[in-house]
């Protein structure tokens, strides 16, 4: 079993948030297979798949960002995942937006739902997808930033970051890391999907 865990704040407001660009990207994951979230009795949403014959778990938590290792460790006991198998899908202000990278392990890089998974696990040794939003914002604004919708510009960006994280998803489900770390650096090596990095 392999479980993939985004980032966000519940709620409608939030939604198409900066700070929630780790549950847009499951969104469209759970739609492009056809899965629907449903309430755990923890603090998560989840939808159970199956590709090929590799099981999976997607997790949206209900806690808010500062919160979230609360439901990820309630996860990985509730359905024996190793940390390594636990890929977390995470916004990014030290990136450009639009741009993505992918780590086998690593610091919270002053991200509260970051930092709060490696405080409840007790470990930083879990694979991440960061999505960079960028960091437009004037000292002292950053919460108001990350809990700002995207602009326009910034989603047409983001409607191709999306199609290629949901790829090194797909092959994170089928191989783990070394099997999405292959596929991000062909997408490096693709002009169109210049981006990357």
């Amino acid at each position: 079993m392999r479980g993939i865990l985004g980032i966000g704040n519940p709620g409608f407001k939030y939604k198409n948030n900066r700070h929630n660009a780790g549950f847009l990207i499951l969104e469209k994951f759970a739609e492009s297979k056809s899965l629907d979230f449903r309430a755990s009795k923890a603090d998560y949403l989840f939808a159970l798949g199956k590709q090929n014959k590799d099981s999976y778990c997607i997790i949206k938590p209900t806690t808010y960002v500062n919160r979230t290792g609360q439901a990820a460790l309630q996860v990985i006991e509730e359905y024996k995942i190793e940390l390594v198998d636990f890929l977390v899908v995470c916004d990014d202000i030290n990136l450009e937006t639009g741009q993505i990278r992918i780590r086998r392990n690593g610091g919270d890089g002053g991200h509260n739902g970051l930092a709060s998974i490696i405080y409840n696990f007790n470990s930083n040794n879990f694979p991440r997808i960061r999505i960079g939003v960028g960091k437009d914002f004037s000292e002292g604004q950053l919460s108001s930033y990350v809990l700002s919708d995207f602009n326009v510009e910034e989603e047409k960006i983001l409607s191709s970051v999306f199609k290629n994280t949901l790829l090194l998803i797909d092959e994170f489900i089928g191989g783990g890391y070394s099997a999405m770390l292959n596929v991000n650096s062909k997408l490096k090596n693709d002009e169109s999907s210049a981006i990357i990095n």
